[in-house]
């Protein structure tokens, strides 16, 4: 079994709270579904947000999810690159899997399809 990063964005349309955790659920559950992902099998998460969201930490949203007390996150601030996409939530999986890279699906919701044209599942 080896380490793999796992890879996952989305967007939100304004910073707001409800909004942050329910836009970072959606995307871990989508991470999780996709990718049959066993909470046992994940080392840690590393969650960002680009600087014009604050309004919660999207560590939260994932603590709430069963059996994700365990795991631990961290979240940061995205650097911010003038130009680049805003209001953006990412997050970066660190699993234990037997899967290849090539096997793992990486996910990109709502406006972040454009931050991985080449690999977004939508």
């Amino acid at each position: 079994m080896k380490v793999r990063g796992l890879r996952g964005a989305t967007t939100v349309t304004r910073n707001d709270r409800e909004e942050i955790l329910r836009a970072t659920r959606e995307l871990m559950q989508e991470i999780v579904r996709v990718n049959e992902i066993d909470v046992d099998d994940v080392a840690s998460v590393i969650l960002t947000m680009t600087p014009d969201l604050n309004a919660a930490f999207p560590a939260f949203a994932v603590r709430q999810l069963p059996g994700w007390q365990w795991v631990p996150l961290m979240c940061a601030t995205e650097i911010d690159v003038p130009g680049s996409l805003p209001r953006s939530i990412r997050v970066l999986v660190h699993l234990n899997t037997d899967k290849r890279q090539d096997e793992l699906i990486h996910v990109y919701l709502g406006e972040a399809v454009q931050l991985r044209p080449d690999i977004a599942t939508r």
